[in-house]
């Protein structure tokens, strides 16, 4: 009896202990913890990192049945339908809505269904398959488990969050945007970004590169991948934010695996709960090209594993030549478009065919936007 009393005595000494831990002392620190908890999943397998590894630009490196065009959940079998994107410079993005000329701009997600950062969040941990909580009082449960997490609730959100799961659940959204929004995240410390500091020069080939990536004239790149108003702006993100259909294949092998019915058709921003007009079907939101270089696969659905391949699927609209046709990865024609309407056809066939020195130039251009950090995982470094 007299162990027993000491052993729960220990118990509750332990647990005082516990309760007594500091909180974070902010959203972005107590956020940094939130983004590597596994317990936030369902079977305490899977965090936000799992998915976009900080050691790999913020994608997702592991390999599937699929490659690594979708992700595996946490359940360990189920894959998803579309490419996880990097998380690097996602907080550039602005918050979803429509422009004066009709075009809808921002947000987060391939569609842009979630309209911030912090709404983000609160997809993956509900998401069956991906964290595959059941709904946000679960999730909050989870949060209580962790005494500092519950003292930072307290300090930073109120005693309410503490008790009140939604609260909880926003709280801890809340803090996981914050952390993304902090310069782990968008350091702009690349070579480009050294050059336009005057700190490094770029190769012969880069600067060709760089060159025709920014000209109205040779290229079509900046139409759709350029934020700032001038070429050689600095804090350039490479993406307007649009959304359009580039005629992207669909990814038969990720759709042979992860169950989707027969004729499914990903209809990208038509997906998305406050768009109705069929003209957005297909359309998916343009990606930053920061650490393009080492975040394939490439497009929404990680159908392409080159960064060459994809400038060569680019230069089909501007090119009658069939060899020029060829995806290099299957030895056969590109495969058509997986929404055929709506296709951004202005935008695409803007500029002169590539030939395989410039197609070189440019990608040598793009490797140079990856990260300091990231440079060492650039193919051929």
């Amino acid at each position: 009896m007299k162990s027993v009393l000491i052993l729960a005595r220990a118990v509750l000494c332990a647990t005082a202990l516990q309760a007594e831990e500091a909180p974070y002392p902010s959203l972005e620190a107590w956020g940094e913890a939130l983004f590597s908890d596994v317990n936030l999943s369902a079977n305490r397998t899977q965090a936000c990192a799992t998915c976009h590894n900080p050691d790999a630009g913020f994608a997702d490196p592991r390999e599937t049945e699929a490659g690594r065009a979708v992700s595996l959940g946490d359940d360990g079998h189920s894959l998803g339908d579309r490419n996880a994107p990097t998380a690097s410079y996602a907080s550039f993005s602005p918050p979803f809505h429509r422009r004066a000329d009709g075009k809808w701009v921002g947000g987060q997600f391939h569609d842009g269904r979630a309209a911030t950062l912090a709404d983000q969040a609160k997809g993956p941990p509900l998401n069956p398959i991906e964290m595959g909580l059941p709904e946000a009082a679960a999730v909050a449960s989870r949060l209580w488990e962790n005494p500092r997490y519950v003292a930072t609730l307290a300090a930073l959100k109120g005693p309410q969050a503490t008790r009140d799961p939604q609260a909880a659940f926003d709280a801890m959204a809340e803090a996981i945007g914050a952390y993304e929004a902090t310069p782990e995240f968008q350091p702009f410390d690349s070579k480009y970004d050294r050059f336009l500091r005057g700190e490094e020069n770029l190769t012969d080939q880069e600067e060709l590169g760089r060159l025709l990536f920014f000209s109205s004239q040779f290229t079509n790149c900046n139409i759709c991948h350029q934020l700032q108003a001038s070429p050689g702006a600095e804090k350039e993100t490479f993406s307007n934010y649009e959304y359009h259909n580039i005629g992207v294949p669909a990814n038969p092998a990720a759709r042979a695996l992860n169950g989707a019915a027969p004729g499914f058709a990903d209809r990208g921003l038509l997906d998305n709960p406050e768009i109705t007009d069929p003209a957005e079907a297909g359309k998916f939101k343009v990606p930053t090209l920061r650490n393009v270089a080492v975040t394939g696969p490439y497009m929404h659905n990680g159908v392409f594993k080159d960064l060459r391949t994809v400038i060569l699927f680019y230069n089909t609209y501007n090119t009658k030549r069939p060899e020029r046709h060829v995806d290099p990865e299957t030895g056969k024609p590109f495969d058509p478009p997986e929404v055929a309407e709506n296709l951004s056809l202005t935008e695409l066939e803007t500029g002169p065919a590539l030939d395989d020195q410039r197609i070189d130039a440019l990608v040598a251009f793009l490797k140079t936007l990856t990260d300091k950090r990231y440079e060492p995982l650039i193919e051929g470094n």
